[in-house]
């Protein structure tokens, strides 16, 4: 393996009157001869599937577990030929309900066999598909439907009612609404009243036939509109054409075949993150491009690990929450193993650890460890993954090292956006020395930091530091009919993503803040919030934290998700039996935590007026159905003021007050 993995292609520039200075252009060492680019034979994803139909007709596609009344079974399977045939049936009824090439289609539920249905049979008559949001609430699928002039929709049986309440504010665009399973008369006639047809599935089907001209299709088609919730305003619609999306599911079989194993017939992947995001439609994409199977979650948390059990799956692309849940899983089982078990874990885990850091690939730096003890720990996950992905979020450092170490499995941690077509750099699986960074650009892509001076940031000093900034083949095309937000993040052809990066040594890039969360205090300190709560999420008494400020004010105060066990620890040894929401309110327990969290920020060298005067301690965390963090659980910083608006005013209450 090389020592450094990116290539210079191009030198930095220095600040103008009109710009700031920019680094150097890198490329990844895996394209230094020029970025990948999509075949001439490729004009659409359809091609990717069509070419796996051909080569492996009655392999397993797509899979989901039987259910009988209240109990759950195994997996049952549909192949590539069944799936093929029922999205060209579905393309052939969208055709015959009026849909034509460019025309776009909506479709809302959570994933299942017949969301993948439903996008190829878009991809089949050249449609442009458009996920609504799960997670958004009617009001933002309102929104979609009639800002992307959806016209027909897919919809999960559960979702129905959902969408038809928003059917008298959108029914000038949408027509049809086709259920992923079954559909009531009550239904369809509510749906009638607003001059809408509604289809179950198997009806649907029937409106189509196998035998009929399929359109052309061209590269600079729109594959997708996928709208991203954003942190404040209306979601803003991504347009990624057929392009961008061929050139990225290729980038992912360019790393892997180079680095690791390639995708084959014989793997499974497990799909439960949301195929409303490009993350998961690209990697299911790139194993329908290899013939592997896909099996689907039944749609509840609290069974995922069981379904993984069931599935057994060979690829496995996560968060960092289900990464944390599946540690302390494992962790809680060794400390119940008893003292001698414990030992020749700890003895076993030093032991590789110490070979991976020296740079031994996964299969070779403990192999006699991996049989003896490691082999256990791999079952949380199945027994056979052999590939790991993170993303949507950054992976603590103890976490990716853990799964490492105890995993079986190659881990790569990458970083991108909706408008990167999901990953734009990631880490080389088996190079232990990019843990704690997301690695190096896709090969499809260059990137380069732009100095940011009201940050301190300058991207031409010895450790470059700046906005990550990139250009090439698997970028989007802009902001569906909003051009003026197109014009702000892409500058002279390069895609400002807002994210603070810094380059390592070997090449690999390290995200460390967020441009856009930058305020000052009244005293003109700049206070970058992100990288704050960053350290502060180092302290092990917390689970979540929201750090506030405002340039009327001249400290900080936060709102913190304790741990449970943590506080529940601490009212064990002070005598306290409140239970657990009453201990938040506990000024003691709130003191305590404080402290501990100004420790932990003094230890990560945080300033004075970056240590915190006031916390309130909230019990539950921060969830999505109060609209306070994104789908991929960032904090929605204009609904958390809003939220917290009297606890906030409170906290500075006392603050003043204990500060006289």
């Amino acid at each position: 393996m090389p020592e450094v993995f990116t290539v210079k292609v191009e030198e930095g520039r220095p600040a103008t009157d009109a710009k700031p200075s920019a680094g150097p252009v890198y490329r990844s060492i895996y394209a230094k001869d020029g970025l990948l680019e999509v075949p001439s034979d490729f004009e659409s994803p359809w091609d990717f599937f069509r070419n796996s139909v051909k080569r492996n007709p009655n392999n397993k596609m797509l899979g989901r577990r039987q259910k009988a009344e209240s109990k759950v079974g195994s997996y049952a399977w549909l192949t590539y030929q069944e799936v093929y045939d029922a999205a060209l049936k579905m393309g052939s009824a969208m055709r015959s309900r009026g849909l034509n090439p460019g025309d776009r289609c909506g479709i809302y539920g959570s994933n299942c066999p017949e969301w993948i249905i439903a996008m190829e049979a878009c991809n089949s008559c050249a449609v442009s598909y458009v996920p609504l949001y799960d997670t958004l609430g009617p009001n933002a699928v309102e929104f979609i439907i009639n800002h992307a002039e959806v016209s027909i929709a897919f919809v999960q049986e559960k979702k129905i009612p959902s969408i038809l309440s928003c059917l008298a504010q959108c029914s000038s665009n949408l027509k049809t609404i086709v259920s992923f399973g079954s559909v009531s008369t009550t239904q369809k006639k509510e749906a009638e009243e607003h001059g809408v047809s509604c289809f179950s599935w198997g009806e649907f089907l029937k409106l189509g036939c196998l035998d009929w001209d399929l359109p052309s299709k061209k590269k600079s088609d729109i594959c997708t509109i996928m709208y991203t919730s954003g942190t404040t305003g209306d979601p803003k619609g991504v347009v990624i054409k057929n392009e961008a999306f061929m050139a990225e599911v290729l980038s992912v079989d360019h790393i892997i075949m180079l680095t690791d194993r390639v995708a084959t017939e014989d793997d499974v992947y497990f799909s439960f993150l949301p195929l409303a995001h490009v993350y998961d439609q690209i990697m299911e994409t790139y194993c329908i491009s290899k013939g592997s199977s896909i099996g689907f979650w039944q749609g509840d948390v609290r069974f995922l690990l069981e379904d993984v059990q069931a599935l057994k799956p060979t690829i496995f692309c996560g968060v960092p929450r289900v990464f944390d849940r599946i540690c302390s899983g494992i962790k809680s089982k060794l400390s119940s193993a008893g003292a001698v078990q414990s030992t020749l874990f700890q003895c076993a885990y030093n032991y590789k650890l110490k070979y991976l850091e020296k740079g031994l690939p996964q299969h070779k730096a403990a192999p006699l460890f991996d049989r003896l003890v490691f082999d256990k720990t791999k079952q949380a996950l199945g027994g056979r993954v052999r590939i790991l992905l993170s993303g949507a979020a950054p992976l603590p450092r103890h976490v990716e090292e853990f799964m490492r170490v105890t995993s079986g499995s190659t881990l790569s941690q990458g970083y991108g956006l909706t408008e990167s077509c999901a990953g734009c750099f990631t880490a080389i699986g088996d190079v232990y020395s990019m843990t704690g960074t997301v690695g190096v650009p896709m090969t499809t892509i260059e990137a380069r930091l732009e100095s940011v001076p009201e940050m301190g940031y300058d991207a031409l000093s010895n450790v470059a530091r700046g906005e990550i900034c990139l250009r090439g083949n698997s970028l989007f095309s802009g902001y569906h009919k909003r051009e003026d937000l197109t014009k702000e993040v892409m500058v002279d052809g390069w895609f400002h993503t807002g994210d603070i990066g810094e380059w390592q040594p070997n090449g690999a890039m390290k995200i460390i803040d967020r441009k856009k969360n930058i305020f000052k205090l009244s005293q003109g300190e700049y206070i970058a919030v992100e990288n704050i709560e960053n350290k502060y999420l180092q302290c092990p008494l917390i689970a979540s934290i929201w750090v506030y400020g405002n340039s009327f004010e001249s400290f900080l105060v936060a709102v913190v998700v304790p741990e449970r066990k943590a506080i529940e620890d601490w009212a064990l040894m002070h005598n306290v039996s409140d239970d657990f929401k009453s201990l938040c309110n506990n000024l003691k327990a709130r003191k305590y935590i404080l402290d501990e969290l100004n420790s932990t920020g003094l230890k990560h060298q945080l300033r004075g007026f970056e240590l915190l005067k006031a916390i309130h301690l909230e019990p539950n965390p921060f969830d999505i159905e109060r609209d306070l963090v994104t789908p991929t659980f960032k904090l929605k910083r204009p609904q958390l003021v809003k939220y917290y608006k009297d606890q906030i005013d409170q906290l500075y209450k006392e603050a003043k007050g204990a500060m006289v």
